[in-house]
Parts: structure tokens; C-alpha cells; sequence
């Protein structure tokens, strides 16, 4: 279904930019009652829009009128006071009223110049009526037509609504209806996300490019020149905008319709999106952990239908949000921000890679030679940043076959909570590159290890002497240069003799480690237990 002749002129936009149904001061003169009218100042406002009437019959009339009304009045209530007038149009316009008919002649002869000059300078329509008319047959006449183009407006959009509704029900999308908006509208129409990206766009490339010209940052919802911007929201939760641009600002009634049902196509959308996240997740962690489920073969075949690719060699990554401060929002939320940050950064480098966000972690299966992992990682930092939280990274080795991948899951893992305890958060750590702290970290008694480090560093084991932590630097560079004192003394900036002063202190407090390869050995282990954050 299509409608593709041009909509009536029936919606009107206040000054503000909200939606307003009724008729302009032009059209209101058209009507047979005010046949014999005639504008005598503000003619730059006749597009201001009437939705009522009303009649002044008294002086306080000010307490009483309304926005959008067509005031009728006699000038009977200011008879005594013409010198009011001059005052009355900049009170009238600052309520939001379309304009005044005064009728002469019976109470007044005529209008003050002050009055005039200010309609002029406001826009205000002052119109002059014919004196053999009834204001009975202003209100009958003019209300009529406005309720006809209500009436008219309503159909008009309720059958739009059905149209685009229709084209959801037949299987279309976004892109469909937005075609649809952009042909009623006679302008260039587009999807925007919550992030500012178009989703899907239509109309005229002169529109779009002007649709395009705009920072989706500081778009107000409402009509602006020529273009208007409505919120798609959906169970109070708003997944972006819909922005359109033509000629003149394209109706508000319409957009919001619309917009109405591209959320329903979102919502649609994304309830598919997440069975279909859900499965694909459910297969990989079928996969990751071992459980029985087919061959090499039928992984690498099942895998091919959500467009991976883990029949080649492929590494692991595992991606876990760091430890939350107090008070932060949602962690779920967060959680599927950082999956759909690393899916795109994904997708950049490796279209075949497979990713799938678990209940505390998100898992990447990458091409072994296909990917940077800390190009990627930077990728999805770039995308997560906003979200004021960091995420550590574990890369496995190469798993050559499919039957290797619950090893390579089992040691990116590891690597990511090595990494963290190594080098703290935002850590990126390569299970090759753990060394012994591999092995340390497969201690599960933390007890047994802070008891090892007591016993073999002794008082140099705390962090409450000043002197000790500073011994314990000299140890551990002793340590690194293998006993090589020169090399030492460069490193600390000590003269020779300080350092020979110190390793004689060092060796009363721990035996003598210059001539025991065992103690050296302790020494070292204790050093780097001292080193794994969190033990």
C-alpha cells in the first residue's frame, strides 16, 4: 500500500516548534463570514495558526484568553480606555494569541497609530470587520472548518499508520518504511541512533546532504527552518531519532507516527537479534568448554552458518571488565556495551572472527595471523570509552583445530587474570609471555604463598619499613643482573661500596644468596609472588 499524492496543508507548527492542529489567519479569512475583512497591520503573521475563538466583553480579558485563539471583539469593554490599546497587542502576543477582528464604528471610531505601528512590528494581525457582520456566524463558520480539518488530519494519519504498519506486517524494515515517510513527506528522511549513527536514510540527494550537513548532537526534537526531529522511543526507552528535511520543516504528526513504528521495527529487530546472540553465544561456549557435540568437521561446518571461521588456526581472546567502583550503573548494561564494542572492532579486522559476550566476560575467536590483538584492543577502548570503566584483555596460543580450543579458552583466561595481577587494570597479557607466573598462578592456597614469602624474604616482605621496601628494590635488581654489582650500582645510582655495604646487609637478613643458587631461586619466587596484584 502507498500514498504518494501530496498531504494537505493541515498541520501547523506554533513558533515553538510543537505540533498544532487548526487553520492559519489566511485560511480563517477565507471564510464566507469574513468575506468582508480586511488585514490593517501585521500581515507578516498571517501563517500564525488559529484552534479557537473567543469574544471580549470584558476589560481584564487577559486572565481569560488562550494560546492560538482569534480574539473578536467590539472595543465595548474599552470604551472609557482607549488609550489601553496601544498596550493590548503586545500583551495579547506575548499569550500566544493569532490574532484580533475588532468591529468599529459602535463604540470605537478607530485604532490608535501606537497600536498599528506595534502589530506591524510584532506580526500581529489586527483585522477590521465588516460592520453587518455577526460574530455568531464568525464562530460557527470558523469552528466548523477547524473541526473538519481535524477531523481530516486524524484520518489522514490514522490511514498513513495503517500504510506503514502494513509494510512491517509484510516483512519490511527500517529502510522500508523510511522510503515510504520520505515519498508521503516530499523530503529526505533518516533513522539516527542513540549514538549518532544513520541508520538507514531516504529522499532526494539535495535533502540528504543537507540532512547529513547537521551535528545529530545538537538537534532539538520539534521542527527547526527546515527540517524536524522526533524521538523514537518504545517502552520509555528512546533508541534514537528520526529526522527529516524538505522545503519547509516536514509535518510533526506524521514523523511521529512513523517514528512510532520504526520503534516497533527496532524493538522487533533487536528481540531477534538477542535470540540469535543467545544461540550463536551458546554453541561458542559449547564449543570454548569441551562439552560433546560433534566433530572437528561438524563445528567447523556449524560455525560456517554464523559466518566464522574456526576451522583455521585461531587464537582466543577473553575480554573482562575490570573491578567496578562503588555505585555504578547496571553491569549488564555495561556488559553489552563492551560485546558490542569488541564485535565492531572485530568485524573491522577479521570478518570471519567469532564473538560472543558470556555472563562476565566476552570471548573473541580470531584468524592466528588475521589480527593485532592490541590493535584491537585499542579499537574497542576508542568505542568503550565513554563509559568511564576499563577491561583487560588474555590472548591464548594458536589452536590449530577446533579440538584445541577449550585448551586455548582455559589459557587466555588465565593470561587475563595473571595480566590484571601483574600490571593492574587495562592489562593485555599473552599466555606465552607469563613465564613463571603461569605456574605460580596454579597455587589456588593464597595462604601457602603469602606464608612462602614471609618466610623467605622475612622482614623484607612488608611494605610498612621504608627501609625494608627499599632493600627489597636493591635485592630484586641484584637479582635481575645476576649478582653483577657494577651493573647494579648504574641501575640505583648508588656508589660501589653503598652497594657492597647493602648486599652485606642484605645477606645477614637472608643468608648468604651470592653463593646459594637455591636461595637465589626462593628469593626470586618470592619476589615475583610480591609482584601478583590480588594474592
Amino acid at each position: 500500500m502507498s500514498f504518494t499524492e501530496p498531504l494537505p496543508p493541515t498541520l501547523r507548527l506554533a513558533s515553538t516548534g510543537t505540533l498544532t492542529y487548526g487553520l492559519s489567519v489566511g485560511e480563517v479569512l477565507g471564510v464566507p463570514a469574513l468575506s468582508g475583512a480586511r488585514v490593517i497591520a501585521g500581515e507578516s503573521g498571517l501563517g500564525r495558526v488559529v484552534q479557537r475563538l473567543n469574544v471580549m466583553e470584558v476589560p481584564d480579558i487577559l486572565g481569560w484568553v488562550k494560546p492560538h485563539e482569534l480574539l473578536l471583539t467590539t472595543g465595548y469593554p474599552l470604551r472609557n480606555t482607549p488609550q489601553s490599546l496601544g498596550h493590548l497587542v503586545a500583551d495579547l502576543d506575548e499569550r500566544g494569541l493569532a490574532a484580533i477582528a475588532i468591529k468599529l464604528g459602535r463604540y470605537l471610531d478607530g485604532l490608535p497609530v501606537e497600536m498599528i505601528e506595534q502589530a506591524d512590528r510584532l506580526g500581529f494581525p489586527l483585522i477590521l470587520l465588516a460592520n453587518d457582520v455577526g460574530f455568531d456566524d464568525i464562530l460557527n463558520q470558523v469552528l466548523t472548518d477547524i473541526l473538519n480539518r481535524q477531523a481530516a488530519i486524524l484520518a489522514r494519519t490514522e490511514e498513513v499508520h495503517r500504510a506503514l504498519v502494513q509494510i512491517v506486517l509484510c516483512g519490511g524494515g527500517l529502510q522500508e518504511i523510511t522510503d515510504e515517510v520520505a515519498a508521503l513527506l516530499g523530503a529526505a528522511v533518516a533513522v539516527i541512533d542513540s549514538d549518532g549513527r544513520e541508520l538507514v536514510a531516504s529522499g532526494g540527494e539535495r535533502y540528504l546532504a543537507a540532512l547529513r550537513a547537521a551535528d545529530p548532537g545538537l538537534e532539538e526534537y520539534g521542527a527547526h527552518g527546515d527540517r524536524t526531529v522526533v524521538p523514537v522511543v518504545a517502552g520509555g526507552y528512546t533508541y534514537g531519532r528520526m529526522a527529516a528535511v524538505g522545503e519547509s520543516a516536514p509535518e510533526v504528526g506524521m514523523l511521529e507516527r512513523a517514528a512510532t513504528v520504526a520503534a516497533l521495527v527496532i524493538t522487533k529487530q533487536q528481540a531477534v537479534s538477542a535470540v540469535e546472540s543467545k544461540y550463536r553465544a551458546d554453541f561458542l561456549r559449547d564449543v570454548l568448554t569441551g562439552r560433546p557435540g560433534g566433530d572437528d568437521e561438524h563445528v567447523v561446518a556449524h560455525s560456517a552458518s554464523f559466518g566464522w571461521d574456526l576451522g583455521r588456526p585461531v587464537i582466543v581472546v577473553v575480554v573482562e571488565l575490570d573491578r567496578a567502583p562503588a555505585g555504578v550503573p547496571d553491569e549488564r548494561v555495561l556488559q553489552d556495551r563492551l560485546t558490542a564494542a569488541l564485535t565492531s572492532a572485530v568485524r573491522r579486522r577479521d570478518r570471519r572472527g567469532a564473538v560472543a559476550g558470556f555472563s562476565h566476560e566476552v570471548v573473541a575467536v580470531l584468524g592466528a595471523d588475521a589480527c593485532d590483538v592490541a590493535a584491537l584492543a585499542k579499537d574497542a577502548t576508542a568505542v568503550f570509552a565513554d563509559a568511564g570503566r576499563t577491561f583487560s584483555v588474555g590472548v591464548s596460543r594458536t589452536a590449530a583445530v577446533p579440538g584445541e580450543l577449550p585448551s586455548a579458552y582455559d589459557q587466555a583466561v588465565k593470561a587475563v587474570h595473571v595480566g590484571r595481577q601483574l600490571h593492574g587494570d587495562g592489562a593485555v597479557a599473552h599466555f606465552d609471555q607469563l613465564g613463571v607466573f603461569r605456574l605460580l598462578s596454579l597455587v589456588n592456597d593464597t595462604a601457602e604463598l603469602h606464608a612462602f614469602v614471609g618466610e623467605t624474604l622475612g622482614e623484607l616482605a612488608g611494605d610498612g619499613d621504608a627501609e625494608a621496601v627499599d632493600l627489597r628494590r636493591t635485592l630484586q635488581v641484584l637479582l635481575e643482573t645476576n649478582l653483577n654489582v657494577a651493573e647494579t650500582a648504574r641501575r640505583l645510582h648508588f656508589h660501589y661500596n653503598t652497594l657492597r655495604y647493602r648486599i652485606g646487609k642484605l645477606e645477614r637478613l637472608l643468608g648468604p644468596f651470592t653463593e646459594d643458587a637455591h636461595l637465589r631461586l626462593n628469593l626470586t619466587l618470592a619476589l615475583h609472588v610480591l609482584r601478583m596484584r590480588g594474592i
